[in-house]
């Protein structure tokens, strides 16, 4: 019986001992804080918006070429005191090069050309004063004002062929091609000259989604973006949208107008724009990683007097870090963006600055 006795009295211990501690009061449970880093809410702003991307390609350019033949003469650059070179800004009339050809600017004749005209409007004033006092006949008149138009288009077309000699900028823009010429030696119509681009007005073509064809609209804002320049977004504007789908990819086309004045962009880079098809101002704005989910419900938690509190959110607009939240916070919350994974509702929390 004494053995029996010792036999039991282990085994009683650790029962005793389980009771004793399931027989603590609930106050005095070991409730361990958990560690949480929280944001204040404030109001901001948040834009949908839609990616698409493409090459950027300036709204000017043009591909200037010899429209006859002459001896090649490269202008000196006023602002350098140097000869062009690529890169140079000019100005529209701006002449760039020279084609020297004697025979051809003899053949135009053009100082007789202005002889001539002199000549017949002086006549014409003589014709005209006789046919006042009845001394020519309307018709002798008028023959004499056709002379004098004929005179003056062959004046106006010799300028204009004297003016193919001259390779000048049709426009504002920067030189971006300009092939070699040895100096003085002459080269044949149709030869490359000079290509000139104005990339501070820029567009980019794109292909649109067709999900996006209800909310993208003309007008709308553009943040344009270079891989090469993370810190600079430009802005710009939707221009112009296709109403067509295309049955192969399913896409519409659209043209996109970019400001580009401080020439940050260059023409070919190929760039991302984000256009903002909806926009929110004075919205509370939240991380959406720190949204979970359950099912068809939306939460998160927020920090009141050291514990965890579970709200239900209803949310609005979505970037591709942010969303807008219309329904369920404040402005001054205290939002739980650290730790919050292992919370429950009226978790204890020890808030982490």
């Amino acid at each position: 019986m004494k053995h029996l006795r010792n036999t039991i009295a282990p085994l009683l211990l650790p029962a005793l001992l389980l009771a004793a501690c399931n027989n603590q009061p609930q106050g005095e449970t070991n409730d361990i804080a958990t560690p949480v880093s929280v944001l204040e809410l404030k109001k901001g702003s948040i834009s949908q918006l839609i990616h698409t991307s493409g090459t950027a390609r300036p709204v000017y350019g043009a591909d200037l070429v010899a429209q006859m033949s002459g001896n090649y003469l490269l202008g000196t650059n006023p602002q350098t005191g140097r000869p062009f070179r690529l890169g140079d800004r000019l100005t529209k009339g701006q002449s760039v090069i020279r084609l020297e050809d004697e025979e051809y600017v003899n053949s135009i004749a053009i100082h007789a050309k202005e002889l001539d005209l002199e000549i017949a409007e002086q006549e014409q004033v003589k014709q005209t004063a006789l046919y006042e006092k009845g001394g020519v006949t309307l018709s002798e008149m008028r023959n004499t004002e056709v002379r004098v138009t004929n005179a003056r288009y062959a004046v106006e077309n010799a300028r204009l062929n004297l003016q193919k000699m001259d390779i000048q900028a049709p426009f504002d823009g920067v030189i971006v091609d300009l092939p070699h010429y040895t100096h003085g030696v002459k080269v044949e119509q149709g030869k490359p000259m000079l290509s000139l681009m104005d990339y501070g007005r820029m567009y980019l073509e794109v292909n649109l989604p067709e999900s996006a064809i209800s909310y993208v609209k003309a007008g709308q804002a553009v943040h344009i973006t270079h891989y090469t320049l993370p810190e600079d977004t430009l802005t710009g504007v939707v221009d112009e949208l296709s109403p067509a789908i295309s049955a192969e990819t399913r896409t519409f086309k659209g043209k996109i107008h970019i400001h580009n004045s401080s020439l940050l962009l260059r023409p070919g880079m190929f760039v991302k724009a984000d256009i903002v098809v909806d926009k929110a101002d004075s919205s509370i704005i939240i991380p959406k990683e720190v949204i979970q989910t359950s099912r068809n419900r939306k939460y998160v938690y927020v920090v009141e007097k050291n514990t965890a509190l579970l709200r239900d959110i209803r949310t609005g607009l979505e970037d591709e870090t942010h969303a807008q939240v219309v329904d369920g916070l404040k402005e001054n919350d205290n939002l739980v963006v650290k730790g919050f994974e292992i919370l429950r509702e009226n978790s204890k929390v020890k808030v982490q600055r």
